[in-house]
């Protein structure tokens, strides 16, 4: 996988009739939405119903219970810190609940100089988040070798999330849709849907300005880049950082083309 800066300025695309819709609208869990449709291997398309993303669950209502349940959502992939899943916790007896813990390090770094009088600016924000990211890959890789050991379990319908479902969850989505054979511009253009369907939480954290929140709970193409940078240097390629790092061999990419592609 080669991104580049050409990327920088792609559109959010959606998905077109007659396919299902992408976003799915919930009361109580924003930026949730459904992986089918992009084109990966071959020129076979992802599963539709099969594979989705989200913020947390904690505050679904029963009547996005029922809806999840008529989709078919069977699991869910939680990347969610210790902290945020005990502050946040849900249990719900038609979905099994993973945890995968990945420490929310920008949220502490954040607080932590604001406790000491330091000026949280917009700079500083997004250098914090471009830390966050580097850390997926150099702290939390094996988090994510356990994402793909639960993808290839079955092909049982399932839903990965953080808080917000853009940071951890669109690392997660990069990897995925890479190992599926998905290009660039469609991993770059789902990774940007998060600006036009997350919903900031109405409790923030301490008195920040519009800019350090845009940059907070915003994503920006440079923080993907930022994992895949680290990625580059230590593997050369998304690719091989699969294969030689999270143990995503070629049975596992055909294990999980047969779950997730059509045919």
């Amino acid at each position: 996988m080669q991104l580049n800066d050409d990327l920088l300025a792609t559109s959010v695309a959606t998905a077109e009739a007659p396919d299902p819709s992408r976003p799915i609208a919930l009361s109580g869990a924003s930026n949730f939405r459904d992986l089918g449709g992009y084109r990966g291997l071959d020129g076979r398309s992802l599963h539709w119903r099969k594979l989705y993303r989200s913020a947390h669950l904690a505050h679904l209502t029963p009547e996005d219970l029922a809806q999840l349940q008529t989709l078919g959502v069977k699991r869910s992939a939680d990347f969610r810190g210790s902290g945020e899943s005990q502050h946040l916790a849900y249990q719900w007896p038609s979905i099994a609940r993973h945890a995968l813990v990945v420490e929310p390090t920008v949220v502490q770094r954040a607080q932590a100089m604001m406790s000491q009088g330091e000026e949280l600016t917009a700079g500083t924000t997004e250098e914090l988040m471009h830390d966050t990211y580097r850390s997926f890959v150099s702290v939390y890789g094996h988090r994510f070798a356990e994402f793909f050991a639960l993808l290839q379990v079955s092909d049982e319908p399932l839903v990965f999330h953080c808080t917000a479902g853009k940071d951890r969850t669109g690392w997660a989505a990069l990897l995925l849709l890479t190992a599926l054979g998905v290009d660039e511009q469609q991993i770059m253009e789902d990774y940007l849907l998060t600006n036009q369907l997350f919903k900031r939480p109405a409790s923030m954290y301490g008195n920040m300005s519009e800019e350090v929140l845009d940059a907070l709970w915003r994503v920006q193409p440079s923080y993907l880049m930022a994992s895949v940078d680290v990625v580059r240097a230590q593997s050369g390629s998304v690719d091989r950082y699969l294969t030689e790092v999270l143990g995503v061999d070629r049975a596992a990419r055909e294990r999980l083309a047969q779950l997730y592609l059509e045919a």
